[in-house]
C-alpha cells in the first residue's frame, strides 16, 4: 500500500521559514513527478511546486523566488523549503506523487493527507 508521510507544517510569523518533507513508501513502480499543492479555505487547490525525476522544477507564480523544491530519489522523499513566508501562504499543503507502473506504463497519482501551514498576520 502506498503511503505518503508529510511533516513540517507549523505556525510561523511573517518573514519566517519552514521546511516541508514528504516520504513515500510502498510504491511498486517508478516515482515520476513529485510535488506540493496547497488549499486555503474557500479557495481551489493550487500548485506550489513540482519536480520531475530528472530534476526539472515548476513553481507557482505566487511562490516563485521564495520556495525551493528538491527530491532524494533513493529515499523517495520530496522537500519544500519555504522562505519569506507571508500570511497568504496559510493553507493545508498536500504532497503529491505520480507513479509509473513497472508493467504496462500506466500512471497513478497519490496524495498525502496534508499538513497545516499557518503564517500569522
Amino acid at each position: 500500500q502506498v503511503r505518503l508521510v508529510e511533516s513540517g507544517g507549523d505556525l510561523v510569523q511573517p518573514g519566517g521559514s519552514l521546511r516541508l518533507d514528504c516520504a513515500a513508501s510502498g510504491t511498486t513502480g517508478t516515482i515520476d513527478t513529485m510535488g506540493w499543492y496547497r488549499q486555503a479555505p474557500g479557495k481551489q487547490r493550487e500548485l506550489v511546486a513540482s519536480i520531475t525525476g530528472g530534476g526539472s522544477t515548476t513553481y507557482g507564480d505566487s511562490v516563485n523566488g521564495r520556495f525551493t523544491i528538491s527530491r532524494d530519489n533513493p529515499e523517495n522523499t520530496v522537500t519544500l523549503q519555504m522562505h519569506d513566508l507571508i500570511p497568504e501562504d496559510t493553507a493545508v499543503y498536500y504532497c503529491n506523487i505520480r507513479v509509473i507502473r513497472r508493467r504496462g506504463g500506466n500512471a497513478d497519482n497519490y496524495w498525502g493527507q496534508g499538513t497545516q501551514v499557518t503564517v500569522s498576520s
